[in-house]
């Protein structure tokens, strides 16, 4: 899609964020005036001091003015330091603003977004996108006006002081400005194309570091680095594009800068040999300086442009996240009382690809404070009944009843709150022990943590860390083995004190010691509360309240494990009969 060369509308929205600070906004727009208006002053002074002083040798007034163009300096330095300094500040302030609405908006999407956006995509509009944002006000806009507003007050002090000069300055602008805009246009399309496979990159890069193992496990090396030396090609030459057209651009505007400079001593110096005293020495002196205050503006602006264009292509990316409505709709009105956990499922169906369902039509019902155990094989919708039941997703049809209320008409935050999770691939943050198993909720205490710790028996495992509870896990808790991980996660869901608890076992190998440790805490915290239980081995299911199997997206057995194991030819003894038949309890669904 063909980018718009200015996009006045995403441009005004942009400046929206600047009203909390617009006393900030305002006070760097009088700076830029300072700036153009003491600029200028010191090339007119210069004229006046080689006139008036210089060639009749009037030493009392060359000090004079020397001392006034000192005081100039000075101020056009005071200007100049709150200019960039506030100019930056806002920039930072704004950003600093949009990062924190951006992440609270993507924090309330579906599950089903960041199914389909890559995560690296997000991490460059939450981080750099943003932080290019920023150069439209340190860089682009700000700079913009103060080149503008200087180029302005240069031409009237030109046309004050020698008006024939000037119209070789006015001849020679428009041809500038010419070629200022067919390089701005075709450097604009080579930074969007910049963008673009910088995104790409942090894809590439978050998506292969996360899987690593994976790369290394199968040899991958080599092929993972030629992709990306593909991609990385492509980046680099999207900026070489850039450069050559900046290569091209800025030799020329020194001709045609040169050419003028030239023109007006050429022009000028015939005049006062001829004696002519419209123009003078101070005006040839002035003159080398209002050029360089004029023509170096005009051709830093389309680099300066391409800042705020950057910056603009960036923001135009970081408002369609913010204008993505794609959250779960918190429509209900139900603060959840503390649940008693009768759920019901009616003719649920649901598929995460358009008509490709995962849940074909399923009716299940469990009682309060029962224990049950869903098992299939993989793909057979098992773990989605996680998801639907917390509302991660919209089911596509159907009703799920929580204490004979639809779940839609809680509040998401009620319905959630009374949910604990235990996943079978733990997530564990960067943080230490006690702030993972917290998760920083200020209602929980310590005296709760280490109380609930002790009574499912992960106490002396945490004592038995560097720092204990305040031990630091790292990233994605690689300080910790799986089987730790899942004991901290299983501490985490029974401190919250959830009225429905949701175990989806794990599938890796753990060590014995933290089996015993995980059937233990089971035991514990699945008492007294509805419990469901997404099951990969079979062994630890087999005292559950009811047993539900699904195939392909349907219930297709439910009972005890004594009912089922008594059918014959039925789902569920097949399945425990090839899990035992190996002699091995650790053969996973």
């Amino acid at each position: 899609m063909k980018a718009k060369a200015f996009d006045t509308r995403l441009f005004k929205r942009i400046l929206k964020y600047t009203k909390p600070y617009q006393w900030r906004f305002n006070g760097v727009i009088i700076f830029a005036i300072s700036l153009s208006v003491f600029a200028a002053l010191r090339p007119y002074l210069l004229k006046q001091t080689v006139d008036s002083y210089i060639q009749p040798k009037d030493q009392n007034g060359l000090l004079m003015y020397i001392t006034l163009m000192g005081i100039i300096l000075l101020l056009e330095v005071f200007s100049q330091f709150f200019f960039v300094y506030w100019a930056n500040w806002l920039g930072q302030d704004i950003v600093k603003d949009i990062r924190v609405k951006l992440f609270k908006h993507i924090l309330s999407f579906r599950m089903k977004y960041f199914d389909l956006v890559p995560v690296g995509q997000l991490v460059t509009r939450s981080v750099s996108d943003i932080e290019a944002i920023a150069r439209i006000f340190s860089q682009g806009l700000f700079m913009i006006i103060s080149d503008l507003m200087k180029m302005l007050v240069v031409l009237i002090f030109m046309f004050y002081m020698n008006w024939k000069l000037t119209w070789i300055v006015i001849v020679a602008m428009p041809i500038l400005v010419f070629i200022t805009r067919i390089f701005q246009k075709k450097m604009q399309v080579a930074f969007e194309e910049v963008r673009t496979q910088i995104a790409n990159m942090n894809s590439f890069v978050q998506e292969r570091v996360t899987g690593m193992k994976i790369v290394q496990l199968f040899h991958r090396e080599d092929i993972e680095a030629e992709k990306f030396r593909v991609i990385n090609d492509k980046h680099n030459r999207a900026w070489i594009k850039t450069i050559l057209y900046n290569s091209i651009f800025f030799p020329i505007a020194d001709i045609i800068s040169s050419l003028t400079l030239g023109f007006i001593v050429l022009y000028g110096g015939f005049h006062i040999l001829e004696g002519d005293t419209s123009t003078t020495f101070g005006d040839l002196f002035s003159y080398t300086m209002f050029i360089g205050m004029l023509f170096n503006p005009l051709r830093q602006i389309a680099d300066k442009f391409n800042e705020m264009q950057l910056g603009m292509i960036a923001a135009n990316r970081v408002f369609d996240i913010l204008d993505t409505q794609d959250q779960i709709q918190d429509t209900g009105t139900i603060e959840a009382p503390l649940f008693d956990g009768d759920i019901r499922f009616e003719e649920v169906r649901f598929g995460y690809i358009p008509n490709e369902e995962v849940i074909k039509g399923i009716n299940l019902e469990v009682k309060a404070s029962q224990t049950i155990a869903i098992v299939g094989s993989t793909g057979a919708g098992k773990s989605t009944i996680i998801n639907l039941l917390n509302r991660f997703y919209e089911i596509n049809s159907g009703s799920i009843f929580v204490d004979n209320h639809n779940i839609e008409n809680y509040t998401l935050s009620s319905l959630r709150k009374q949910i604990a999770v235990v996943l079978q691939d733990v997530f564990l943050f960067a943080d230490t022990i006690y702030n993972n198993i917290t998760l920083n909720n200020p209602e929980i205490t310590r005296d709760q943590v280490l109380a609930a710790a002790k009574k499912i028996g992960v106490h002396d495992f945490i004592m038995s860390l560097p720092d204990n509870y305040d031990f630091d896990v790292k990233e994605r808790g690689v300080m910790l083995s799986s089987g730790q991980r899942q004991l901290i996660a299983f501490l985490r869901a029974y401190v919250s004190n959830p009225s429905i608890l949701i175990l989806d076992e794990a599938t890796s190998s753990i060590d014995t010691y933290s089996e015993e440790l995980i059937q233990r805490a089971t035991e514990t915290i699945t008492k007294g509360r509805t419990s469901i239980v997404i099951a990969h081995r079979l062994a630890t299911i087999v005292n559950a309240d009811k047993i539900v199997v699904m195939d392909k997206g349907l219930i297709v057995e439910q009972g005890t494990h004594q009912e089922l194991i008594n059918q014959e030819k039925g789902y569920y003894k097949n399945l425990y009969d090839s899990q035992f038949s190996t002699s091995s309890s650790d053969t996973f669904l």
